[in-house]
């Protein structure tokens, strides 16, 4: 069974953003092994300097790469990535399990999103859409969009 890890900087906060997560999470339970690691986001000061962003994100990514399997795929969701629609990312997935990856990582950023260097070393830059959505929503959608995109590669009829 395919592993999905879904690494995120931020913790969610709000109850809305938790329940959406947590359906999501039982409706996958079908489809793979979930794991959702929370990184803390980096504390900046109100109106930081890039160099103080830089840095912040510098050790995000350390602590990205600490939670990244050997061997993975990895997703980094970042608004320069490339779009996909929901059957293109179904054929992503199905397209890396066919040639053996058990194991994908999803990255999402915090505020500041991700740093350049995790970006570049992605299998995949993927994006939502060139719109800026708040880091917590996003990790809804990510989660609804991996369990659109398994149920399509199953034949499921959540699609339609």
């Amino acid at each position: 069974m395919l592993s999905v890890r879904l690494i995120c900087v931020g913790k969610l906060k709000e109850k809305f953003y938790r329940e959406a997560c947590a359906e999501y999470e039982k409706r996958l339970k079908s489809y793979c092994r979930l794991e959702i690691v929370e990184l803390t986001e980096q504390r900046l000061p109100e109106r930081p300097a890039q160099a103080e962003i830089d840095a912040a994100l510098h050790k995000e990514a350390a602590a990205i790469r600490a939670k990244i399997p050997n061997g993975a795929m990895v997703v980094a969701m970042c608004i320069e990535g490339k779009p996909q629609s929901s059957e293109a990312f179904a054929a992503t997935l199905t397209d890396s399990m066919n040639r053996g990856i058990s194991q994908i990582c999803v990255l999402i950023g915090g505020s500041c999103g991700l740093d350049e260097g995790i970006k570049k070393s992605a299998n995949l830059r993927l994006s939502m859409s060139p719109m800026t959505f708040p880091h917590h929503l996003a990790r809804v959608m990510v989660l609804e969009q991996i369990y659109r995109a398994l149920n399509i590669a199953a034949g499921g009829k959540y699609h339609k």
